[in-house]
């Protein structure tokens, strides 16, 4: 993920490059100290866009420290940041330093590519930094960006068409001068985009697999590829794209042939670095609250790290550590709606509900949509006595959620406990039926199942459980007293033993045994609860 991530910044990186270089060639300028300052350009500001983007390099270091990445001293970092922005600086004063002096010369450089240069840095630079979702940001640069290479890849292959008899079948249909056809080339790209989309909503897991694999391949084929296709260098690049002049083609001469040349930077760039992280990563034991400290620790001024490391501390149950670093993602972004929710988890946990109240209303209102909030505040409700609110959020979650697993089993928990123990059976069901391997449903609606009297029914959904968590001993628990009221004693006396040997202190396993050895088989009586 990490060596793709790279690949692919390089890979918009490049193609800014080669437009430059396209749009240059259009008028002329081939001068090599031209050709330099655009890719440094470009390389460098590109690359300050993403290491100054505290969203984008809290992603980054995730996936750095999660392949077993050595730790950066937040010093370096720091200064690699400041350095590199006075870098990106000084090369942006020596390009408009040569692109003035070339037009005063007589060799102007393209004013397309200027403007070419200033909206896509400007717009790289908006969607990793101002941008508050990383995949918005993601998207809304690659549609700028696809409609600059979606335009140029027709011109290309039309021109190729035209000029080269030897191009025949599906390329020479499509890449014909018609209008009718960029429709249809316009479809084709839809239809491609359409692939990643049918892999989320797809329901079989093989279809899927093949959709993704489908996606990624073809991705970083890509990615590749174009490192060959856009050389302006190259004669036959310059005749599809109708451009004059410059010098003849490349020809491979040197110490090394072209293929190990190619080889070796590849080994270089692609092979040993995923090497490492692969040793990395396969060697080297780090807790996911470990991780999430070296990136608070990295990135300072980073509300999702911090929000990130408060949820790992929340987990390991260091609750007054949590709530700290909750509140200051918070100060850091009052707009987090999920900060807003964690600190609120963490206060009921400390038993401060009336500021827990506080902080679910504001998360509510920055997010009203959220099932996962309204099931959250139905609980908090609940344990303030507001019974008749709690059920109006509990509601609202299902009605938001319908397939939410956990919306459904919070309602049917609240319901039970209230006694409507129907309607809580059929919210249990629903959760099961959203997810199977959700085992507290599968637990809770076996246990309600039982308390109604349907013991086989009941019997399944904690079998169910049983092979979803084979650690668990409730479920053995209220196993045995199914066995029981079916008169399977042996049976029962097993079941309670299994859930005493993964729980020894409980209690009533080990009544539930004296009470099933010590019974004749023939009399017993047992509560359901």
């Amino acid at each position: 993920m990490l060596v793709a991530f790279v690949w692919g910044v390089w890979h918009g990186m490049m193609q800014t490059y080669g437009f430059c270089r396209i749009y240059d060639a259009k008028v002329g300028s081939f001068a090599e100290l031209t050709r330099r300052l655009d890719f440094a350009l470009c390389g460098i500001w590109f690359a300050t866009a993403v290491l100054l983007s505290p969203q984008r390099m809290t992603d980054t270091l995730e996936t750095y420290y999660s392949a077993g990445g050595p730790f950066i001293p937040p010093a370096l970092l720091h200064t690699a940041q400041q350095g590199l922005l006075a870098v990106a600086i000084a090369v942006a004063g020596l390009f408009l330093v040569n692109y003035v002096w070339s037009w005063v010369r007589g060799q102007r450089p393209s004013p397309v590519k200027l403007v070419l240069l200033i909206t896509s840095i400007s717009f790289w630079w908006y969607c990793n930094n101002i941008v508050a979702s990383v995949l918005v940001g993601i998207a809304l640069f690659e549609v700028f960006h696809d409609v600059q290479y979606l335009s140029l890849v027709w011109i290309y292959n039309r021109k190729r068409v035209e000029t080269d008899s030897s191009i025949s079948g599906f390329m020479r249909f499509v890449f014909r001068r018609s209008g009718s056809l960029i429709g249809l080339y316009v479809g084709l790209i839809f239809a491609y985009g359409a692939l990643g989309y049918f892999k989320s909503s797809v329901g079989v897991e093989s279809v899927k697999n093949i959709l993704a694999g489908v996606v990624t391949a073809s991705a970083l084929l890509h990615f590749y590829y174009d490192g060959f296709i856009w050389k302006v260098r190259e004669k036959s690049t310059r005749q599809s794209l109708g451009i004059t002049g410059g010098t003849a083609d490349v020809s491979a001469k040197g110490f090394l042939p072209g293929w190990a040349l190619h080889g070796t930077k590849w080994v270089g760039v692609f092979v040993i670095p995923l090497g490492a992280l692969w040793l990395g990563q396969t060697h080297t034991a780090r807790s996911e609250l470990d991780r999430v400290a070296m990136i608070v620790a990295d990135l300072p001024t980073s509300s999702r790290a911090h929000l990130n490391h408060a949820t790992a501390l929340q987990d390991a149950g260091r609750l007054d550590e949590a709530g700290e670093a909750f509140s200051y993602a918070l100060r850091l972004n009052p707009d987090s709606a999920k900060a807003h929710v964690g600190l609120a988890t963490s206060l009921v946990g400390k038993g401060k509900l009336d500021e827990a109240h506080t902080h679910y209303e504001q998360a509510l209102r920055m997010d009203p949509s959220n099932a996962e909030y309204h099931s959250g505040y139905a609980y908090l409700l609940e344990q303030l006595g507001h019974d008749d609110q709690a059920a109006a959020e509990c509601e609202a979650a299902v009605r938001l959620a319908p397939k939410s697993a956990q919306a459904h089993h919070s309602y049917g928990a609240f319901l039970e406990k209230h006694g409507k123990l129907d309607e809580a059976i059929a919210q249990y069901r629903e959760a099961v039926r959203a997810d199977p391997s959700y085992v507290d449903a599968q637990i809770d609606l076996g246990t309600a199942l039982l308390e109604k009297g349907d013991l086989s029914e009941a019997k399944a959904h904690l079998q169910v459980a049983t092979k979803l968590d084979p650690k668990l001993a409730q479920p053995h628990n209220y196993l045995g007293k199914i066995f029981m009221r079916e008169g399977n004693i042996p049976s029962a006396i097993a079941q309670f033993e299994e859930a005493l040997r993964l729980h020894p202190d409980f209690p009533e396993a080990e009544e539930n045994l004296r009470m099933a050895k010590g019974s004749d088989n023939t009399s017993l009586t047992l509560s359901p609860r």
